[in-house]
C-alpha cells in the first residue's frame, strides 16, 4: 500500500515497542514500506474495531474533506479502543476503504498530518481498497482496525 513519506524505514523490531509484545515483521532484503508495516506479531488481548467513518459521536459529518473525514474516523477508532483500555500504539492492523483512489492519493500531505496527530508514529500492517460506495452516502473513507493490548 502506498502511504505518505513518513516511514519506519530505520526502525528495528526492538526499537519499535520492545516492552509491548508487538514485533514488526520485515523480511531481510525487502524494501522498507513507507507509513505501514508488512506484518506484525503481537501477544495480548485482541480488540477489533468495526469500520469507522468520518462522523462524530452523534452521527454528524462536519466536513466532506477526505483528510478531515479520515482524521475523524481515526479519532473514532481511538475512542472505541480506549473503551478496552487500548491506545493508538496497540493498533496492529488497519483496512482503509476509500471511495476515490485519486482523492486519497491527493490527500497524502494532509492525511499524513492527521494520522500522526491522532495515531502518532505507529505504522501497523495496512491495506487500502477503493470501493464503489459506502453505506453512508456522505462518507469518503471507512477504516477498521485490529489492536492487541499487551497482557
Amino acid at each position: 500500500m502506498n502511504r505518505p513519506k513518513e516511514s519506519n524505514v530505520n526502525m528495528s523490531q526492538q526499537e519499535v515497542m520492545p516492552e509491548s509484545g508487538i514485533q514488526i515483521l520485515q523480511p531481510a532484503g525487502w524494501a522498507a514500506p513507507k507509513g505501514y508495516s508488512n506484518g506484525i506479531a503481537a501477544r495480548g488481548r485482541t480488540v477489533v474495531v468495526g469500520g469507522q467513518i468520518g462522523w462524530d459521536s452523534q452521527c454528524r459529518f462536519h466536513t466532506s474533506d477526505f483528510a478531515g473525514q479520515a482524521k475523524q474516523a481515526l479519532e473514532n477508532i481511538v475512542a472505541v479502543l480506549a473503551e478496552a483500555g487500548g491506545k493508538p500504539e496497540h493498533i496492529i492492523r488497519m483496512t482503509w476503504y476509500v471511495i476515490d483512489k485519486r482523492e486519497y492519493l491527493a490527500s497524502y500531505p494532509a492525511l499524513g498530518r492527521a494520522y500522526r496527530e491522532v495515531i502518532g508514529r505507529n505504522f501497523p500492517a495496512m491495506t487500502a481498497v477503493q470501493v464503489a460506495g459506502l453505506m453512508e452516502d456522505a462518507a469518503r473513507v471507512e477504516i477498521e482496525a485490529t489492536a492487541v493490548i499487551p497482557d
